[in-house]
Formats: C-alpha cells, sequence, structure tokens
C-alpha cells in the first residue's frame, strides 16, 4: 500500500466529493415535495438534454464495462468487441421504441415498464412477472458495480487478506452510496454523471494517445497482441474471429442491443426527461459513447503489450482478470494520473448503482407493495416504501460480493440479460401493438424463461471449473447440429418465446378467451410536453402531493 500513496489521495480526495455532490443533490433543482416517486425516482421527470445525456449514459456505460470489455479482449481478443457494435445497434432501437414509451409514460404516469403491462394488457399476473424479472436481472448487475471498484482497491493494494479487511472499503463505499440514494434520489446520479463521464473521457483520450507512444505505436501493441492469441491453446482466441465464434459473437450483440434497453435503469433515465425531443437528441448524441468504448476496449492489446499480470485474489487463489486496466494504468502513467483513472473507475460504479437501485426499488414499490399489498397507499407511503427497498437491494448487492464467488456474480449477470429479454415480447412489441393475448405472452414467459434455465445450466466453464451456468455461449451440437459453432442463449428463447406466444395467442382468441381492456389509445403514445390531457394530469398530481 505504501507504493501507492499517491493514489490512493487522489482516488479517495475525488470519491469524497462525487460523494459530497450527491448529497448536495437533493437541492439541486428540489421541488416543494419531495415525497412522490415523479420527484424521488424520476427527478421530476424535468431533465433536459445535457443532464438526460450524462444520466444516461453514465447508466449504460458502467464501472463493470470499463473494467471488463478491456479484461475479455485481453484474455479473448476479437470476440470482446461484441459490446462496440451493439452499442451502435441500440441507438435506433431507442429511438423507436422509448420514445413512444416514454409518451405513454408521461401521459398515464407510469414509472415502470410493469405500469405499462398492466395498462396496456390489463393483466396484474403479466405486470408481477415482468416486475419480478427486471428485479432478478438488476441485482447482479449492482453488484458487477463493486467488482469494478474491488478491482481498483486490489491494485492500489487497499485490500487485505482477510474476508474483513478485503471487503471493507466496498461496504463503506456502497454505504455512502446507499445514503445519498436515499436522500437524493435520482437527482444525486444525474449530477453525479457530469463528473463521472468527465473523468472517463479525459482519461481514456489521454490513454489512446500516450500509450501508443510509450509501447512503440499501434503496430507494435497488435504484433504484441496476435503473438500472445497465436500462442495461445484456445482455437477461438484471436485478434480476428473465426468461424466457430462468428455466430455467437453476431447473436451475442443483438441479444445484448436488445436486453440493454429492457434494463428497468436504462427505462428509468429516459423517463426522467421532459420531453420527446429531449430523446430525439439524445438518441443521436450518444454514440460517442460508443466510440468512447471501442478506445476503452483497444487497452486490453496494449495491456498485453505491456506485460500485465493480473492480480492472483489471495483467498481464493483464483486470477482476477478485472485489474488488467488498473494494472495497466499503474505501470504506464505516473501516480497523480493513475490516481484520477483508478477514481474514474470507482465513481463509474456510484452512477449505474444508485440508478440501478432507484429502478428496482420503484419495481417492488408500485408492482408488488401497491399492487398486491396496500392498494391505497399514498404518493409519500410509496417514495418512503421505494427508498427503504433501494437500501434492501444495496444491501443485496454487497452480499453477493461478500458471500459468493465474484466470478459467479459476472455469470450471474450474463444470465440477467437472458433473463431481461424475455420481458421483450409484452414491453417492446407491446408499445406497437396489442395482437399478443395476455395469456399467449404469459405462457411465452414461461417457456421462454424455462427454456433459458434449461439451456444455461447445460454450459460449463472450464476456465473456473463450474459446471453449469458457466456462460451464454450455447454450442449448436447439443441441437442437433454437426457443428463446433455456438449461439447466444437468449437470442434463441426469446425466439422461441415470442412464437410460443404467438401459437397461444391464436388458440386464446379461437376460444374467444376474453383479453381484458386496453387503457391506452393511440394518441397516448405520441403525447408530449404540454399535452393538454397531461398539463391537467400533472396539477391533479400537484394538488394532491400538497394536501398530503
Amino acid at each position: 500500500m505504501s507504493d501507492h500513496i499517491t493514489e490512493i489521495i487522489v482516488f479517495t480526495f475525488l470519491f469524497l466529493l462525487v460523494s459530497g455532490m450527491g448529497f448536495v443533490a437533493a437541492r439541486w433543482r428540489r421541488p416543494d415535495n419531495m415525497e412522490h416517486l415523479d420527484e424521488w425516482g424520476l427527478g421530476g421527470r424535468s431533465f433536459g438534454g445535457w443532464i438526460t445525456w450524462f444520466l444516461v449514459g453514465g447508466d449504460l456505460y458502467t464501472a463493470y464495462t470499463f473494467v471488463a470489455v478491456p479484461a475479455l479482449i485481453f484474455g479473448a481478443g476479437a470476440a470482446g468487441f461484441f459490446a462496440v457494435p451493439y452499442t451502435i445497434v441500440i441507438y435506433p432501437l431507442f429511438f423507436l421504441i422509448l420514445i413512444r414509451l416514454w409518451s405513454v409514460s408521461h401521459r398515464h404516469g407510469f414509472v415502470t415498464p410493469a405500469d405499462f403491462v398492466r395498462t396496456r394488457f390489463d393483466s396484474p399476473t403479466l405486470a408481477l412477472l415482468i416486475a419480478i424479472t427486471g428485479i432478478v436481472a438488476t441485482m447482479p448487475y449492482i453488484a458487477l458495480q463493486l467488482v469494478g471498484i474491488e478491482a481498483v482497491l486490489k491494485t492500489m493494494g487497499v485490500t487485505g487478506d482477510s474476508a474483513i479487511a478485503r471487503h471493507a472499503p466496498i461496504i463503506i463505499a456502497f454505504a455512502i452510496l446507499a445514503a445519498y440514494t436515499y436522500q437524493s434520489g435520482l437527482r444525486a446520479p444525474a449530477l453525479i454523471a457530469f463528473v463521472k463521464d468527465t473523468l472517463i473521457y479525459i482519461v481514456i483520450i489521454v490513454a489512446v494517445i500516450y500509450l501508443p507512444y510509450k509501447l512503440g505505436g499501434w503496430g507494435s501493441i497488435f504484433d504484441a497482441a496476435e503473438a500472445k492469441f497465436t500462442a495461445s491453446p484456445n482455437p477461438n482466441d484471436g485478434i480476428t474471429l473465426n468461424a466457430n465464434n462468428q455466430i455467437q459473437y453476431i447473436t451475442l450483440a443483438l441479444g445484448s442491443a436488445l436486453a440493454l434497453f429492457l434494463y428497468p435503469h436504462s427505462i428509468t433515465g429516459v423517463l426522467a426527461s421532459k420531453n420527446r425531443n429531449v430523446i430525439k437528441r439524445n438518441m443521436s448524441a450518444l454514440p460517442a459513447y460508443s466510440f468512447l468504448l471501442g478506445l476503452l476496449a483497444l487497452l486490453g492489446y496494449a495491456a498485453i503489450a505491456s506485460g500485465v499480470k493480473p492480480i492472483t485474489d489471495p483467498a481464493t487463489g483464483k486470477v482476477d482478470s478485472n485489474t488488467v486496466v488498473p494494472l495497466l494504468f499503474d505501470m504506464q502513467f505516473p501516480s497523480w494520473f493513475a490516481g484520477v483513472a483508478f477514481a474514474a473507475i470507482g465513481i463509474g460504479a456510484l452512477v449505474p448503482a444508485a440508478i440501478m437501485s432507484i429502478a428496482a426499488a420503484n419495481l417492488f414499490t408500485r408492482n408488488i407493495y401497491k399492487e398486491y399489498i396496500r392498494k391505497d397507499a399514498t404518493p409519500a407511503a410509496e417514495a418512503r416504501v421505494s427508498k427503504i427497498t433501494s437500501l434492501v437491494v444495496k444491501v443485496g448487492a454487497v452480499a453477493c460480493i461478500v458471500f459468493l464467488d465474484p466470478q459467479f456474480s459476472i455469470d450471474l449477470q450474463l444470465i440477467g440479460g437472458i433473463i431481461i429479454l424475455q420481458t421483450a415480447p409484452a414491453v417492446a412489441l407491446g408499445l406497437f401493438t396489442r395482437w399478443m393475448h395476455r395469456g399467449g405472452l404469459i405462457a411465452g414467459w414461461i417457456v421462454g424463461m424455462g427454456v433459458s434455465m434449461w439451456m444455461l445450466w447445460q454450459i460449463p466453464n472450464p476456465a473456473t471449473g463450474r459446471a453449469h451456468f458457466g456462460g451464454s455461449a450455447f454450442p449448436l451440437s447439443d441441437l442437433g447440429f454437426d457443428t463446433k459453432r455456438t449461439i447466444y442463449v437468449g437470442f434463441v428463447t426469446v425466439l422461441l418465446n415470442l412464437l410460443v406466444a404467438a401459437i397461444v395467442t391464436l388458440i386464446l382468441r379461437a376460444m374467444k378467451t376474453p383479453d381484458g381492456v386496453d387503457g391506452t389509445t393511440l394518441s397516448d403514445y405520441y403525447a408530449d410536453e404540454g399535452d393538454p390531457r397531461i398539463d391537467k394530469d400533472v396539477a391533479a398530481a400537484v394538488e394532491h402531493k400538497s394536501s398530503t
């Protein structure tokens, strides 16, 4: 630790600075009454272009992204670049889908995607399934933000050998996060996102200019990477894809793109926007983050050229590949700049973790607590329950890291993407058509989820010694094909989900089974700020809040 004093000081100063901003955020754009989910959980639905750009960008590009993507490229090569095209593919999807979701949510006061499903399909059961799916898929994602912080702390040598010493800094960091999120709600990550994203951009741009200069140019960096992968016993490793992993690459990129905008935290950031034009402008500007991610991914090759050796966890004896990028900065940059880079990664965990915990809490409050426990809950009661639930969610995330192997949390996150994909027929398609019967959507969800678990159970992870749930690449040979190629589990199961939903829909309609009443109208999907109906609803909400 004594060799990293400067890094620790810089990291601590910046971390405490943004934590202070988190508490100050409670007074930033503060309304007369914070005791309402629209205010605490969605920032008053009032964020403009710049705030939304930083908030959504900070939400989608997490601390784990900044350590895991280069680490995957360090270990496997070209396969790790799947994250770059999928973030490019996602913005046209965002543009088409989330604008409609924003409008109908703004019109009806929806806070979660399950709220929309409940009204659209007149099915509390389907809404409950969507809510539970969102919470389960989000929990390991929050835990993985801790993995990013832990990688930085290991590099600085501040994690001890004992269980308490190893996890104490993370517990303290998340306790601070929990405190200012409880107080400030979505305003806290929105304000912190400005600092987080600015630091990330500075660090990455400096790195991609300075590292090639120091390591002999990009030609030398790619030569070192090619030499490593040529000597690798894994035939799928390399700086280019091969015939065996191309299908996996394509389906993983497409499946990940579909999954990302279905996560509750992605939707929460969008619903906080004040009008449709804010979302349109952001969908046009957010690809700048994809450019950043592409540069960041190249650091995996730079780490190979630098001779980085990932840290071995003394507690488990396993190599922690997530330490690759922190070690690269520690080796190649002055201590003060390495401290800035470490702070950027650490702060990069706070923004998404806060938004994720708020999104999960809103799902519980709106679609479980209010629907099944206390139907007459007031807006103030909803806000209190959501605040408490957000604390419980963070405690659960810390428990995942403290009591489980972090690698298992990583595997859980892969499963989380596949799980959240099963909500696509109800949420994404439901925004455009109500042809699917609510019974068909429930049947599709059950089959898609069941087959997903079966396929994931069949996948081992030789690197970790795990016989089941070891990844998301399913061998096509297990489906009867004579090939060594693999395919992304989520891509297969969401298609199966849709097929079952369509078939059951035809059967139920032939049987003239009641399908409930659609609580939305066509014009709801085009509503915008200033719509007379929205103004009336907002006025009623304000009057209700003042009376309570």
